[in-house]
């Protein structure tokens, strides 16, 4: 079996000298490998490449053979990493909780343990005749959510 701690510290040492950061390392049976990276401006192909390549060269496929695939996280995956939280912040985002309710907001701000979003709801204040637009910071922590994922919209 493929020890995920070598991968995780092999990878680690690679991205140092790096804009991109590790997101995820997948270990399925049969050695299938997947490894996730990210950067704040973007993943290339040949970054992706590269450091395929220097973890072939670390691991001996006469030992255990294995399947490697390296890649950049998607536009709509999940976010994994509070460094995915902070890249996104001013961004539309879709969260769902726990608890089953799904929210559209602009991420506000993310720290170690929790993180805020801006929503926007209607509101027929009291005498008005139509509803009015408001916005309400909501804070949550990160064990409070199943996922938090980049929102995309086509206007």
């Amino acid at each position: 079996m493929i020890d995920k701690k070598f991968l995780i510290t092999h990878i680690e040492e690679f991205l140092k000298t790096t804009d991109n950061y590790l997101i995820d390392v997948i270990i399925n049976p049969g050695n299938a490998i997947s490894i996730e990276i990210d950067n704040d401006n973007g993943v290339s192909i040949d970054e992706c490449v590269k450091l395929s390549r220097y973890l072939e060269s670390k691991m001996n496929r006469d030992e255990e053979d294995f399947e490697l695939t390296v890649g950049s996280v998607g536009l709509t995956s999940p976010f994994k990493t509070l460094r995915q939280y902070q890249k996104n912040i001013g961004n539309e985002v879709e969260v769902l909780t726990k608890k089953g309710h799904k929210l559209s907001g602009v991420l506000q701000s993310a720290t170690d343990d929790e993180f805020a979003i801006a929503i926007s709801k209607k509101v027929k204040p009291e005498g008005a005749k139509r509803k009015k637009e408001v916005s309400e910071v909501l804070q949550f922590r990160y064990e409070e959510i199943k996922h938090t994922k980049y929102l995309i919209r086509f206007k």
